[in-house]
């Protein structure tokens, strides 16, 4: 017998201005925020020991905050102590995740508010079934260097046959 489908609950993004993240998925995605800036510090507290259990010991301190797609998935972005960019942001060799996808029908739009806050576009605007669907996609950064890709229909929508038959 196949499992149940779980829900997406959140993904975690590592960003290097805590408040610069903020304002960019707020104001350029439209994503709720649902708790502030905190400040984490390695201790004894129940967050801390939790850390410490993810990260091991020795990360020192770092800032949170959660927000919420209108869809109820949510967005945990970290600002850790001495952070960097890796080598490569879209490393699709290396196992892990390398990418996340929101939706919005208007690509063009949102794909020029990213640019303007800061982001890139990492290729023309395209469509995923030209002729047959009215879907298209396209990647982007947000101003981080996180990897991220829009599509203008849902995920059901666009790899189902029977959708516009």
């Amino acid at each position: 017998m196949l499992p149940t489908p779980r829900g997406f609950s959140h993904i975690g993004l590592s960003v290097p201005d805590l408040d610069a993240a903020i304002r960019f998925y707020r104001d350029v995605l439209g994503f709720y925020v649902i708790m502030d800036a905190t400040e984490v510090v390695e201790d004894d507290s129940e967050i801390g020991r939790m850390c410490t259990d993810v990260f091991g010991k020795g990360w020192g301190r770092l800032r949170i905050a959660h927000l919420s797609t209108a869809d109820r998935v949510g967005i945990e972005l970290f600002e850790f102590e001495a952070n960097h960019a890796p080598d490569n942001n879209l490393d699709f060799r290396r196992h892990g995740i390398f990418h996340f996808c929101v939706q919005d029908p208007d690509i063009e739009g949102l794909t020029q508010k990213i640019v303007a806050a800061g982001g890139k576009q990492r290729m023309p605007i395209r469509e995923y079934y030209p002729g047959e669907k009215p879907y298209k996609m396209v990647y982007v950064e947000d101003p981080f260097g996180n990897v991220f890709e829009i599509y203008t229909h849902s995920y059901e929508l666009t790899y189902s046959p029977g959708a516009y038959a």
